[in-house]
């Protein structure tokens, strides 16, 4: 008897080991890279929206798609990253490059680095969120899901910073991160849903209804956020236009343009032609001029005084836009909904990738 508890003790110890080591294992290849090994096509494939353009500093195209990984053109043939090849997740939010040329790609599980032909993931970590915003450091920010805060790489790990949320703010607006602008001298400008937060080094502010100055009618529903070359915010809302924080001033530029329908709910109906309601990116051109692209009415151009409306193509069945992005030669590209990427020519737009 005493042999045969000795035996099943021994068996129940080694099981245990056998399961910590296998524990290990795991943990240790979720933080391994991974070799990539990629599709190849002559063409770009993708045919869910472009949600983000990157030329890197060797000139290669990134792109990121909306539900089919990212795409890399080396100017002969697209080569394809997706969840086979070890991405978190298909869809993409940002693509960057840090001081060192690895390429970064935020996606909605969190965010990889490529670099030499391997992925390297770093998830978004919110059992362990940190509050005070000043003990991290990093230049690199990620979107964090539809959770209450965003990622920080700081060079060796990803931060999960929590949002301070505004006292009045509604239980059933989400938090989640749907653009990034940094200014020139460091500022983030963070947009969610929501409300809008600003992260000086110091301290986050926070731009909610009250702030923004929205009437009772309005529902705050950021999509975008540009800070300009000007020291100008603007802000892209899915039914209330474009804000625009110059100063102390903030206005809505869709309504003091008269772009903003007579009959408009403000609370994401089809935008009427000729109006600018839901804009999902904005962008600054290398002459100045601020981009809209908008959900609806396509393209538009702000050149400090007259606003001109583009239709991208005729043909395309969707006219949204999801990213606008100027490349190294000041071509200013267009990603839409249905997987293209045109070119501004100056007066029309032709189909680039």
């Amino acid at each position: 008897m005493n042999k045969r508890i000795k035996l099943i003790f021994l068996i129940l110890i080694l099981t245990l080991n056998f399961s910590c080591l296998e524990k290990k294992s795991k943990e240790k290849e979720a933080n391994k890279p991974e070799l990539v090994a990629t599709s190849k096509t002559d063409t770009l494939k993708f045919t869910s929206g472009i949600r983000a353009i990157f030329q890197d500093s060797k000139g290669n195209y990134w792109f990121g798609s909306h539900n089919e990984g990212v795409s890399v053109y080396n100017g002969k043939s697209f080569e394809y990253f997706t969840t086979n090849e070890g991405l978190p997740d298909n869809q993409i939010r940002s693509i960057q490059e840090d001081k060192n040329g690895k390429i970064w790609i935020g996606t909605t599980k969190g965010a990889s680095v490529y670099d030499k032909g391997t992925l390297t993931n770093y998830l978004t970590k919110t059992n362990e969120p940190k509050y005070e915003w000043h003990k991290t450091n990093g230049d690199l920010w990620f979107y964090a899901g539809e959770e209450d805060g965003i990622n920080r790489f700081d060079g060796k790990n990803m931060n999960y910073l929590i949002f301070p949320k505004p006292g009045n703010g509604s239980p059933d607006n989400s938090y989640g991160v749907t653009d990034i602008s940094i200014e020139q001298d460091g500022k983030v400008w963070i947009a969610t849903y929501a409300a809008l937060f600003n992260y000086d080094s110091k301290m986050v502010n926070i731009f909610d209804n009250e702030k923004l100055n929205l009437k009772d009618n309005e529902l705050l529903h950021i999509r975008s956020v540009l800070a300009d070359s000007k020291g100008r915010i603007w802000i892209g809302n899915n039914g209330i236009g474009v804000l625009l924080m110059e100063g102390n001033s903030i206005i809505n530029f869709s309504e003091k343009n008269n772009l903003i329908h007579p009959t408009s709910t403000r609370r994401g109906d089809k935008s009427q032609p000729g109006t600018l309601e839901h804009v999902f990116v904005i962008e600054e051109d290398s002459e100045g001029n601020i981009w809209f692209g908008d959900r609806d009415t396509g393209a538009w151009k702000y050149d400090g005084k007259t606003l001109t409306n583009y239709k991208v193509d005729t043909k395309l069945n969707a006219k949204m836009i999801w990213s606008i992005y100027e490349d190294q030669n000041k071509n200013l590209l267009f990603g839409m909904a249905e997987g293209g990427v045109y070119k501004f020519n100056g007066k029309t737009f032709d189909k680039q990738f």
